[in-house]
Order: structure tokens, then C-alpha cells, then sequence
């Protein structure tokens, strides 16, 4: 009996214990609240970014105490459009169930402070000479936009570039940029192009004064650094590239910010500047930025609620997927990317690994999303993107009262449907060549008559020493945009290569006269004319390029070699 007595006073004790929920004390700023708001709040919410109000303090974070537990709670603070399980991505600012709980209990206790010596320190968004404040510490180089730009208070967004110089005097590897847009608020987002060339001072109207235009080409990609993403958005962690990843940036190399402006209301002045943080580790990774689209099938009824488009890319060899950067505008609603892998039906066949999901999508909140570790998708896999619209009156980011018919295009109001990717060849030798020739053959079987990706194919073909076949695309290019210098300099780029210097020099002659300042067609038309004999012509060349670049080491060279030895045969080389 005695045993048995001892028995019962143990259960009541044990059911007693779990059914009475233990005292705790209430969560406080210094131990609970301060480590959240530092780490998922404070990157926006500091002075100089485009948050509205500023969460350093007890005093700042307890004012907006009860703001913060509702936008918390419902998942609109802090913004994260990627759905969870469906790509595992560093940085992620999602609230836990955890602390949205911590947050709504301290809320609804008073929003004690706790020992103040227990606080931890805020972050340090160390001021900079331009009273700017840099999330990564004091840049390496600071530079300022050569101009400003004065943006009206109303009417249709503007897309505008401003041209920054850094003036070096060795090469540098860039491990990080940081981009201060000096009003965040009318800025929607900009992306950082390098132009190694100079040509973007030939689209400035005066000096220092920036260029109007959304679809910039520096070169023969959209992007230069070609695998790296330099872009910028209210609210993004600048990020840091791995050691192996930094990008090189030459002396006589140029920036260009390309910033889409959206009028606030009242005239406002943008000037921006940029934070250069430099490494001593030079590139030995060779990532390339892929692109999936469909914007040839946008044309969205009025009133539909889900209208979709799609893409597929098949991999060319066995890849690591590193980012992915979702794009569409305000009638964007469900965003999907996944890759099917390949293999019989006993290997994994048709499996499908996800990229990214999102069911919300929201422009405003729209990023470049690292994985956490890199995605690994074996050769002839299949990236697939399928993107839904809502043009509906329900749609409460419809900028159109009644709804109204949306195509693709540039403006805000307009549609896009893009999916960029970084993608690294997982061996260790540089495929970029492939993965692009790839790539641009796709476009061609989505689009045969894409001038751009007949020229681009072009180009790559010729760097990987295929001449004739580089010839046909070029001659496609040709026959859809006869004028293009770039169509005119590559075409004739590709005869020489194959030794056809006689018809090469009409080329090359054709692209000068559409862009005398065109340096790089001048050179080549220098080294053509060398090869036929053409040495004053060539001699004469030469120096205009010098002319308008004294720095130019290859024009120097060849110079040099006609000047001591006009009859010598020198290669028919690219500049």
C-alpha cells in the first residue's frame, strides 16, 4: 500500500507539471529583442538607407514596439519573398515562429528594456566623408558620380546611368561593392556594369552628365563582370565575394550605375556614389550570369488572373548553381524555378530539385538570393521557369484602375519575366564559352531572327577558334541589322581571321563610318590593312587610335612593329 501511495503522489506531480506552464520571466531588449532587430531589421532601418525610421536604440525599437509585432506577425516585416523548403539561402531575414512569438510577448508585457549593460552594441554603419553610411566599414575607394541628375516630381520612370572613374594605376580585384543611390527613396534598383572600353562616355551629352536608357551594352554581354551580380536594392546586404570570385578592374576601366528612378512627387537631386572593397586574391573561379526569359509572351488580357509563361534551358555540362535572381513587376504573382535532372528511371530520372518559389511576389522586395551551399545539377539537366501574372482587379499591386492590357517593356507599368542565374562549371577549368554558346543558341531556337544572339553567337564561336562557323552567324547578324557597327566590326573580324583581309577592310570601314570613335574597329581595319600591304593606311589608323587613347598598349605595340619593320606580316588579332 505504502508503495502504491508513493505511486499516486508521483502522477499527480507529473500530470500537475504538465498541465502548469512554468513561470518565465518576459522577454527583454537587451536579451531577446536587441539580437532580432540588429541582425533582421537594422541593415534597412539605420540613417542613410531608404527604411523610413531608424532601430539602433531601445528608444527607437520601443516607439514602434506595437508596429513591429503586427508587421512581424503577418510576415510583412521583415521582407523575404522566397518561400522556405524550397532553396536554402544564406542570409534569409525570415522571422522564426520562435521570434515572432518573442516579439508579440515583449510587445504585450510593457517592452521592458532589461539590464541596460546587458544590451548588446549595435551594428556600426561607419560614416563615410560623404555622410554616407558603408554596411561593410570604410571602402578601399570611394567614388562619386561625375554629375547629378535632376529627376522631376512626376511622370514615367527614368532609367539613367551615371559614369563613375576610378582612375587606377595597377589592376585591383574587387571582392565587394557597396552603392549609396543618394536618394534611396526614388530609386527602385541600379545595376553596376564595368566598361573596359570607354564607350559609355561616347552616349553622354556633355561631360559628367550620364545617359538616359534601361537595356545598356557595354560590350558584347549586358553585364561585365559577365558571372558576377553587381546590383543594388533598398534594403540588400552588399555581398562579398568568396575568395577565387572577385573581379578584375584595369586601370583606364570605367563605371557605369544604371538606376531606375521613380518620381516621388517632388523634384529631387540624385547623385550617387560607390564603396570599392579590394582583395589580394586574384579571379581563379569563372561563374557566368545565365539568363531565362520569356518576354515575347507577354501580352496580358485585362482582367486575366493567371496568365503564364515559361522557359526551359538544358545544362551543356555539370554545373553549380550559386544565386538566383528572380525579376518580374507588379502584376507578378507566383514565381517558380526548378531543374529536372536526367538519368533512367532508376538513377533519380525527372527528379526535381527546386531553385526558388515564391507565391507573393512583390517587386519592391525583389533581391539576388546566394545559396547557402552551392546546387549541383549533373549535364543535361533541365532549368525550367514558370511565371504567373495576375492582371485582375483583386490584385491589389495593379497599378492599373480598371485593369488594362500589359505587354513587356522597360517601364514599371510594363511586364518582364527573367530568371538570372550563377552558374559556376563545376570543374575546375573555364566553360564559359560553352555554357554561353549555349545559351545563345537557345534564344536563337526561341527567336531565329534575334540579330544579337546571332552576333553574340558569332563572337563566341570566334573565341573558341571557329572562324567559318562564326562567319554564318555573322552573316545572319548582317541580313537583320545591316547597319550595327558591332555586326560590321565582328564580321570583318572573322574574314581576317580566316585570312580574307581584302574583305575584311570594308567591314571594319563600314562600322567606322557609323562610329568614327569606334576604336576597336579602327584597329582592326589597322591590322587588315597592315596584312595587304597597306602599311601608311595602316600606320595612319594606328594613330587615330592613339589619338583618342595615348594608354592604348596594343595600338602602341603594333606601332611600333610597323614603324621598325613595315613589311613584316603581323597577325590578324582582335583588340
Amino acid at each position: 500500500m505504502k508503495a502504491d501511495s508513493h505511486r499516486s503522489v508521483f502522477i499527480c506531480v507529473y500530470l500537475w507539471l504538465a498541465i502548469t506552464p512554468f513561470a518565465r520571466a518576459s522577454p527583454s531588449f537587451a536579451s531577446d529583442i536587441a539580437p532580432i532587430v540588429y541582425e533582421k531589421c537594422a541593415p534597412c532601418h539605420h540613417p542613410g538607407e531608404a527604411a523610413p525610421f531608424s532601430l539602433l536604440t531601445y528608444q527607437d525599437v520601443k516607439k514602434r514596439a506595437a508596429q513591429i509585432a503586427a508587421v512581424t506577425r503577418t510576415g510583412f516585416m521583415p521582407p523575404w519573398l522566397p518561400e522556405k523548403g524550397y532553396g536554402d539561402f544564406a542570409g534569409e531575414r525570415r522571422l522564426t515562429a520562435a521570434e515572432i512569438a518573442t516579439v508579440a510577448a515583449w510587445v504585450r508585457d510593457g517592452a521592458p528594456v532589461g539590464p541596460a549593460d546587458k544590451i548588446p552594441p549595435a551594428p556600426d554603419f561607419t560614416a563615410s566623408e560623404l555622410g554616407d553610411s558603408w554596411q561593410l566599414g570604410p571602402p578601399d575607394l570611394v567614388l562619386e558620380a561625375g554629375g547629378s541628375f535632376d529627376l522631376p516630381a512626376s511622370g514615367r520612370d527614368i532609367y539613367w546611368n551615371f559614369i563613375f572613374t576610378p582612375r587606377l594605376t595597377a589592376r585591383r580585384w574587387v571582392r565587394a561593392i557597396e552603392i549609396r543611390p543618394g536618394q534611396p527613396r526614388v530609386v527602385h534598383h541600379a545595376n553596376l556594369l564595368v566598361d573596359r572600353a570607354g564607350s559609355a562616355h561616347l552616349q553622354e551629352a556633355a561631360p559628367g552628365k550620364g545617359f538616359p536608357g534601361m537595356d545598356l551594352v557595354i560590350t558584347r554581354s549586358p553585364f561585365d563582370p559577365e558571372g558576377n551580380f553587381l546590383f543594388w536594392k533598398p534594403g540588400n546586404t552588399p555581398h562579398v565575394e568568396p575568395d577565387g570570385f572577385a573581379w578584375r578592374l584595369d586601370p583606364g576601366n570605367e563605371l557605369v550605375l544604371n538606376m531606375h528612378l521613380q518620381p516621388s512627387g517632388k523634384p529631387e537631386e540624385v547623385r550617387p556614389s560607390i564603396g570599392l572593397y579590394f582583395t589580394d586574391k586574384p579571379q581563379t573561379k569563372f561563374p557566368l550570369l545565365v539568363q531565362l526569359e520569356d518576354d515575347e509572351a507577354l501580352d496580358i488580357p485585362a482582367g486575366v488572373r493567371d496568365f503564364p509563361i515559361s522557359d526551359d534551358f538544358k545544362l551543356p555540362l555539370d554545373v553549380d548553381i550559386l544565386a538566383v535572381y528572380p525579376h518580374a513587376h507588379y502584376l507578378g504573382k507566383l514565381l517558380e524555378a526548378w531543374a529536372t535532372l536526367p538519368g533512367d528511371s532508376h538513377k533519380g530520372a525527372g527528379a526535381k530539385k527546386w531553385l526558388v518559389r515564391i507565391p507573393n511576389w512583390d517587386q519592391n522586395w525583389q533581391a539576388v538570393y546566394y545559396y547557402r551551399e552551392p546546387l549541383f545539377l549533373p549535364k543535361d539537366s533541365v532549368i525550367h521557369m514558370r511565371y504567373h501574372y495576375d492582371n485582375s482587379a483583386e490584385n491589389p499591386r495593379n497599378p492599373n484602375h480598371p485593369p488594362r492590357r500589359v505587354r513587356a517593356g522597360n517601364q514599371a507599368t510594363d511586364e518582364m519575366g527573367h530568371l538570372w542565374l550563377q552558374i559556376l562549371p563545376h570543374d575546375a577549368r573555364d566553360h564559359r564559352r560553352e555554357l554561353q554558346e549555349a545559351v545563345m543558341r537557345h534564344r536563337l531556337e526561341k527567336n531565329p531572327n534575334d540579330p544579337v544572339a546571332h552576333m553574340n553567337l558569332g563572337a563566341i564561336l570566334l573565341s573558341r577558334l571557329d572562324p567559318q562557323a562564326a562567319l554564318t552567324e555573322l552573316r545572319a547578324a548582317e541580313r537583320l541589322e545591316p547597319n550595327r557597327p558591332e555586326v560590321r566590326n565582328m564580321l570583318g573580324l572573322a574574314l581576317a581571321t580566316l585570312n580574307r583581309n581584302a574583305e575584311a577592310i570594308p567591314q571594319f570601314e563600314r562600322a567606322l563610318k557609323a562610329r568614327p570613335d569606334y576604336a576597336s574597329a579602327r584597329f582592326n581595319l589597322a591590322t587588315a590593312q597592315a596584312k595587304t600591304g597597306k602599311i601608311d593606311e595602316a600606320i595612319e589608323n594606328l594613330r587615330k587610335v592613339l589619338a583618342a587613347n595615348p594608354d592604348d598598349p596594343y595600338a602602341k605595340q603594333r606601332l611600333s612593329e610597323l614603324i621598325s619593320s613595315p613589311s613584316s606580316q603581323l597577325p590578324a588579332t582582335s583588340h
